[in-house]
């Protein structure tokens, strides 16, 4: 990796400085608190899911056994970026190292790649559900399940290591601070010595794809399944029919929507406060909010996390009585 150099200073310099949120240093003590109880209830309420699919027999299923796995993969998401902001806040320097920013990049971007596989993936079980219900048992097996599972994680690591190991071989002139509270492409190339018009284009060309050729493939998927759900003659059953899609539809527009905002125009017609709130926003708050989305809207994910809590509360108890 080639070090960021000064053209006026020969001394070599050994990483990139993160702004964050600048305040001051009782703002920045509030805001760790806030993201650190965000980030614990993110993680408790993705593991309260995994519990409960992995410990209730009813919801061995692949509809649930893909939630499952999607909330194991928006704790790995969140963590990509939360606990290095949170070390940011209590920082003097605000410096994170070369390889740090890129593993940084490699990470938060392959994730957030493998979630938008996922979130297809679980559009095409819908689809299936609803547009094909006496075939589902055969068509989405176990085995066709977890090899859906597999192929989002390799798809998502796989198609980032090129750009990103051409982009951290590059020069980096001048200053060395990115204006966000994570290692973005934008800020990164702005830094760059020489302006290299092709990397730039082969990075614009390959960073959407992940992002723009699931979500075509969920638009059609929920499109076969209006069709088909307009086709039910009763009205309790396109209810039905669009309850069980409509968890799924939330989380899809949370995501997809800010994503869209953020990556859907060139990084220079936003700001960099919007920039960071609307990252903020896909990165942190959608992740949090998705384990509420499905156990509210969800009648048999909510029975298994009220019976994983009476556990909890009878273990609770027995151990306090024993002492």
């Amino acid at each position: 990796m080639k070090t960021l150099s000064s053209p006026t200073n020969s001394s070599t310099i050994t990483g990139f400085i993160l702004l964050g949120f600048p305040c001051a240093r009782e703002g920045q003590i509030l805001l760790f608190m806030l993201f650190f109880t965000v980030y614990l209830l993110t993680l408790m309420g993705n593991a309260s899911i995994i519990c409960a699919v992995r410990w209730d027999q009813r919801l061995h299923t692949p509809m649930y056994l893909l939630l499952a796995n999607f909330s194991f993969l928006e704790i790995c998401y969140v963590t990509s970026t939360v606990p290095s902001m949170l070390a940011n806040f209590l920082s003097d320097t605000k410096v994170i190292s070369f390889s740090g920013c890129f593993l940084q990049f490699y990470f938060f971007f392959s994730l957030g790649s493998t979630e938008c596989f996922f979130l297809a993936v679980m559009a095409f079980d819908r689809y299936l559900a609803i547009c094909r219900p006496l075939h589902y048992p055969s068509l989405m097996t176990g085995r066709l399940c977890n090899i859906l599972v597999i192929s989002c994680w390799v798809l998502g690591f796989l198609w980032f290591p090129v750009p990103i190991i051409i982009i951290s071989q590059m020069s980096f002139c001048g200053s060395r601070i990115i204006d966000h509270f994570l290692c973005d492409p934008g800020p990164l190339l702005a830094l760059t010595c020489e302006k290299d018009p092709l990397i730039e284009l082969v990075f614009s060309i390959l960073s959407p794809l992940p992002l723009i050729i699931p979500f075509l493939f969920i638009v059609g998927s929920y499109a076969l399944v209006l069709i088909a759900v307009l086709k039910v003659p009763s009205a309790s059953g396109k209810r039905k029919a669009f309850s069980t899609c409509g968890s799924h539809l939330a989380v899809v527009a949370l995501f997809y929507g800010s994503v869209l905002v953020m990556y859907g125009s060139p990084t220079s017609e936003h700001e960099a406060g919007m920039q960071k709130l609307v990252t903020l926003f896909y990165s942190v708050l959608t992740p949090f909010l998705n384990p509420v989305i499905y156990s509210l809207r969800n009648k048999h994910m909510k029975t298994a996390l009220k019976k994983i809590l009476g556990e909890i509360k009878k273990w609770l108890s027995k151990n306090t009585l024993g002492n």
